[in-house]
C-alpha cells in the first residue's frame, strides 16, 4: 500500500507555490497517494492534468473537516503544509486520532515577515519545515525558528517544464532590446520599480518592457505606464514562460523574494536574467550564472540596464551557458524528489487494503 500523503495549500491559484506543489506531489508517486487540499481554483485543472486527486475546501472549517476525514481514513499519514494555521489545525486534531504523522511546514515565503515569524509558535509541536532557499532559512532562524529543525529544498523545473519552453538563440554581437518582466503587480514585488528606471533613465526608451501579470497594483501602473511607450502591462498570461524566447532578459523587482521559480524557466529558455542583490533569486544566479543590481535601487537598475544593451562581446552567451548548467546540476528535480522523499520517511506500510480518504 501507498503512504497517503496531504498537500495542503492555502491558495487555489497557479503561481509558483502552487505549481511546485503540484509537482512535488507528482514526482512523489507512486512511493505515496497524493491529495491536493486547497480552496476552489485553477488549480484543481492542473492536478487533473498531473493525475492527482484533488478536494477542495473553503475556510478553516472546511479544512478542518478534510483533515479530520483523511485521520479517520488511515493508520499513518503524511502531511505538507504550506500555512502555520493548516499545521496548527491538523495537531489539534491529531491530539484525539493519535495517527503516526511526518508533518512539515513547506515555507515558500511571500506574504510579508510574519509567515516567518508565526512559525516558531510551533516549536512546541512535532513539526519541521522545508525551506525553499537559504534566504528562506535565514528568515525563519531570524525570526526564532530553531535551525535543526529546518531543511532546505530548493524548487526545481521538471523535465516536462524545461521541454516545453523553447530555447533562445545565441546572442552573437547583439544586447538587451527586450525585456520581460513575469510578477504579480502587488506592494511586495515592486513592480514600479521598473518605471522607477525609465523616468531616471531617458535612455531606455531603447528598450521595450513587457510585464505580465495581474494584482491590486496594475491598474495604477498601467495609468503611469501611459507615458512611456517601451513600457507595457500586459496582465497575466498562464503561458507567458513557454514564449520567453522572444526576449533577451528576464528582469526581476522584488527584492525579498524568497526563491523565483521564473529565473529557472529563464534559464531553460537560454534568456539571461537580471535581479536585485538581496532574496533568493540573487543565490539563483551566483556564480555567474545571472546578473544582479542593487535591490529596490532604481538608478543602479538603469545603469545594469544601458550596460546589457551594450555589453562586453560574448558575455550575454556566456552567462547563458553557466545558467544552463547551473539549472542542470543544482536544480534537478530528480535530486529534489529524493530529498523529498528521505525527509518525509515515508510511513510504514499498513497491513491489510488501502481506502481512499477522499
Amino acid at each position: 500500500m501507498t503512504a497517503p500523503l496531504l498537500y495542503v495549500l492555502y491558495l487555489g491559484n497557479l503561481y509558483g507555490t502552487e505549481r511546485m506543489a503540484l509537482a512535488t506531489a507528482s514526482g512523489l508517486s507512486p512511493r505515496f497517494a497524493p491529495l491536493i487540499l486547497s480552496p476552489p481554483g485553477p488549480v484543481s485543472r492542473l492536478a487533473r492534468e498531473r493525475q492527482l486527486e484533488w478536494a477542495p475546501f473553503d475556510g478553516y472549517l472546511g479544512l478542518v473537516r478534510r483533515l479530520d476525514a483523511a485521520l479517520a481514513s488511515c493508520d499513518e499519514i503524511a502531511l505538507l503544509a504550506t500555512r502555520f494555521e493548516q499545521s496548527l489545525i491538523f495537531c489539534a486534531l491529531n491530539l484525539f486520532r493519535r495517527r503516526k504523522a511526518v508533518h512539515y511546514v513547506v515555507v515558500h515565503g511571500g506574504g510579508g515577515k510574519n509567515v516567518y515569524w508565526r512559525n516558531r509558535l510551533l516549536a512546541p509541536l512535532p513539526v519541521r519545515f522545508i525551506a525553499v532557499s537559504e534566504f528562506v532559512r535565514e528568515e525563519l532562524v531570524a525570526n526564532g525558528v530553531a535551525g535543526e529543525r529546518i531543511e532546505v529544498i530548493e524548487n526545481f523545473l521538471t523535465r516536462e517544464r524545461r521541454e516545453a519552453i523553447a530555447p533562445r538563440g545565441a546572442f552573437g554581437p547583439n544586447g538587451v532590446r527586450k525585456v520581460v518582466v513575469l510578477a504579480r503587480t502587488v506592494r511586495d514585488k515592486r513592480v514600479g520599480l521598473v518605471l522607477d528606471a525609465v523616468e531616471a533613465q531617458p535612455a531606455l526608451s531603447a528598450l521595450t518592457f513587457d510585464i505580465y501579470g495581474d494584482g491590486e497594483e496594475l491598474e495604477s501602473l498601467r495609468r503611469r505606464g501611459r507615458a512611456h511607450a517601451n513600457v507595457r502591462f500586459l496582465g497575466f498570461d498562464p503561458q507567458v514562460a513557454t514564449r520567453l524566447a522572444a526576449y533577451d532578459l528576464l528582469l526581476h523587482t522584488a527584492p525579498r523574494e524568497p526563491f523565483g521559480l521564473v529565473v529557472l524557466e529563464a534559464m531553460a529558455a537560454g534568456v539571461p536574467c537580471l535581479v536585485p542583490d538581496a532574496g533568493g533569486p540573487a543565490s539563483i544566479v551566483s556564480g555567474g550564472a545571472g546578473f544582479t543590481y542593487r535591490a529596490s535601487d532604481a538608478r543602479d537598475l538603469a545603469d545594469r540596464l544601458l550596460r546589457l544593451a551594450e555589453p562586453p562581446p560574448g558575455e550575454l552567451d556566456r552567462v547563458v551557458a553557466n545558467a544552463a548548467r547551473v539549472l542542470r546540476e543544482r536544480f534537478s528535480e530528480e535530486a529534489a524528489l529524493e530529498r523529498y522523499r528521505r525527509a518525509l520517511q515515508a510511513p510504514a506500510q499498513a497491513r491489510g487494503q488501502s481506502r481512499k480518504f477522499w
